[in-house]
């Protein structure tokens, strides 16, 4: 059932945990033949994140771009970039090949899950925000004129301490909570603390093209 924080549109750290199992559970379930979503520790062994890496992005001249899934072992870019064999890629000119590499981590500040990304090229080099600018949907492009660094910044990541990009959370816990309250049988029970990273994804994912699975979708 749901929580008071959860009404609010927020997380504790601690459900935090909880929804990140859960989605880990879920979406390596329904979602086999994708890489898995997996909980990486802190130096400490204490906190933790989520992460998705090697989500193969094809931007071409169409208007929409969307994330995909390379097969399982191939092209993985770790923290440290390596080379890949070009000769193992099937390019489509004109298109172009990116990787991206997505975390979800906890915002104590904000007590909501933030989205941090980097892009790299086929060969490892990471990507300057105008390029991954054109790999953006186009409802993410008009966001992103309106409100350029509110909307994606580049922080040092928490834990990595490496510069990375992610989704500002202000004003993530009103549109979170709006969306509970939109469904009559959620703002009557509550959503499960399980469920809440699913709605979230099911919104954020949308700003970089990653989008939830319908099986998952199901649940809400």
């Amino acid at each position: 059932m749901g929580t008071k924080e959860e009404a609010q549109g927020t997380l504790s750290s601690t459900d935090f945990g909880v929804a990140a199992s859960a989605f880990i559970l879920n979406w390596n379930t329904v979602c086999s033949s994708f890489p898995p979503w997996t909980w990486v520790l802190s130096h400490h062994q204490v906190e933790g994140y989520l992460s998705l890496e090697n989500v193969l992005l094809s931007s071409t001249q169409e208007e929409h771009s969307e994330l995909s899934f390379p097969e399982a072992g191939k092209h993985s870019h770790q923290e440290d970039p390596i080379d890949v064999d070009d000769a193992t890629l099937v390019h489509t000119n004109p298109c172009k090949v990116h990787y991206y590499d997505l975390h979800i981590i906890y915002c104590n500040s904000y007590r909501v899950p933030v989205l941090y990304f980097r892009a790299y090229d086929s060969d490892g080099e990471p990507l300057e925000f105008d390029e991954i600018e054109k790999d953006l949907p186009a409802y993410s492009k008009k966001a992103l004129s309106d409100s350029k660094w509110t909307f994606i910044t580049q922080e040092e990541h928490p834990y990595l301490n490496r510069p990375w990009y992610k989704l500002h959370p202000c004003g993530t816990s009103e549109w979170m909570k709006l969306l509970f309250h939109a469904d009559d049988a959620l703002a009557k029970t509550g959503v499960a603390i399980e469920l809440y990273l699913v709605a979230w994804l099911s919104v954020v994912g949308h700003v970089v093209g990653l989008r939830i699975p319908f099986e998952m979708m199901k649940q809400l």
